[in-house]
């Protein structure tokens, strides 16, 4: 019995018994009830009767009782053999039809054993269009994405590793460099030795903020926001960047700019990572460009520079987290933990908008731009 519940073939084999069954009950009490009328009015049409007619005595209705048990005996056998007949056929149609459910069925079991066990290649074979391969096909999907996943988690582990580790085999070496004597303990020491703790502390508020709106767990402020306003903070912010790197920073927005609905804090802080990196990718003598123009019911923000560039190939990650396009410049150049224009993409999409990185190659500058909706 317990073979029976557990069973999926076994459930449907006796299912399909059972439907058998019933048939052939039903059958048999339909042919014991239909016999005789069906007998008498056979023998009716025939001129005859089984009491009387024809002048026939009790001799006669012996015979035609006789004559109607073996007729009844010859329909009874002439079933059994039907009866037996359909039902061999149907034991056999109703096996293979319980071996093609579940055979798919135990093949998606034994897979998902697998992806329990953390083995997230596993996918199974998609046979036909029927229920059985719609649920493949998104057994199939489940699985790529829980692999993809991983493959991100596994991913993070190590970038948050590597980027940890840069700053702190700084801070180490010239920890011991000034235990062994090797380096002197002058202020540009230690001022090495803070601003990598320094480093390592900015990394540490951008994972926590990266969390943050990945995991959606911050709420939105939004009104009607001037972006001239914000713009014009921008400009005072990192104008003293710029003076330092002889960068021109400038604005272009038009004088009946529209106002638009988002979080003040947010989109300056999409506009201040924007910026910064422009002003950290750009030469000297350069020139870095906010401006906005308005388009149906949107309001399109864009930071253009006149630095290095990023080749095409590029362009679709640079909103991955930790993704660089030289990761060994933007370290020893100072650049950031790699994770800000992900921030950046996560507030604008929590706002309704969009973002995006045009560039026609190195060299060649690039533009940076999002959406925001216009107040109606």
């Amino acid at each position: 019995m317990k073979y029976i519940r557990e069973h999926l073939s076994a459930k449907v084999f006796l299912s399909n018994i059972l439907v058998i069954a019933i048939g052939v009950i039903v059958l048999l009490i339909a042919t014991e009830l239909a016999v005789p009328a069906t007998f008498q009015r056979h023998m009716s049409q025939m001129g005859m009767s089984t009491g009387q007619g024809m002048g026939m005595g009790n001799g006669n209705g012996q015979g035609m009782n006789s004559f109607f048990q073996n007729y009844r005996a010859s329909v009874t056998e002439s079933l059994a053999i039907a009866a037996t007949a359909s039902v061999i056929a149907a034991l056999l149609v109703s096996l293979f039809i319980s071996r093609r459910i579940v055979a798919p069925v135990q093949t998606l079991n034994t897979a998902s054993q697998h992806i329990a066990d953390g083995q997230y290649n596993k996918r199974v074979e998609i046979t036909g269009e029927d229920e059985l391969a719609q649920l493949a096909t998104s057994f199939n999907q489940m699985a790529s994405q829980l692999e993809q996943v991983e493959n991100k988690r596994r991913q993070l582990i190590g970038d948050v590793t590597h980027e940890l580790r840069t700053p702190l085999t700084s801070i180490k070496g010239y920890m011991e460099g000034l235990v062994d004597g090797v380096l002197p303990a002058t202020p540009e020491t230690y001022d090495q030795i803070h601003n990598e703790a320094s480093r390592l502390a900015r990394l540490v508020d951008d994972l926590q903020e990266l969390s943050r709106v990945e995991a959606n767990a911050f709420s939105l402020d939004i009104h009607p926001t001037d972006l001239s306003s914000l713009v014009g903070t921008i400009l005072k912010r990192l104008s003293p960047q710029a003076t330092v790197k002889r960068i021109t920073l400038r604005s272009n927005l038009p004088a009946n700019l529209q106002h638009v609905l988002a979080d003040e804090d947010r989109i300056t802080q999409v506009l201040t990572n924007l910026v910064a990196n422009a002003l950290q990718y750009t030469p000297e003598d350069g020139s870095v460009t906010i401006s906005a123009i308005q388009k149906d019911d949107e309001v399109i923000v864009s930071v253009k520079d006149s630095g290095i560039g990023i080749p095409p190939e590029h362009l679709k990650n640079l909103f991955t987290r930790f993704y660089r396009v030289d990761k060994s410049r933007s370290r020893n150049a100072g650049g950031g933990s790699g994770i800000g224009l992900t921030i950046a993409r996560h507030l604008v999409e929590a706002h309704g908008g969009r973002i995006w990185v045009e560039s026609e190659g190195e060299g060649k500058g690039s533009t940076f731009s999002f959406s925001l909706k216009a107040k109606k």
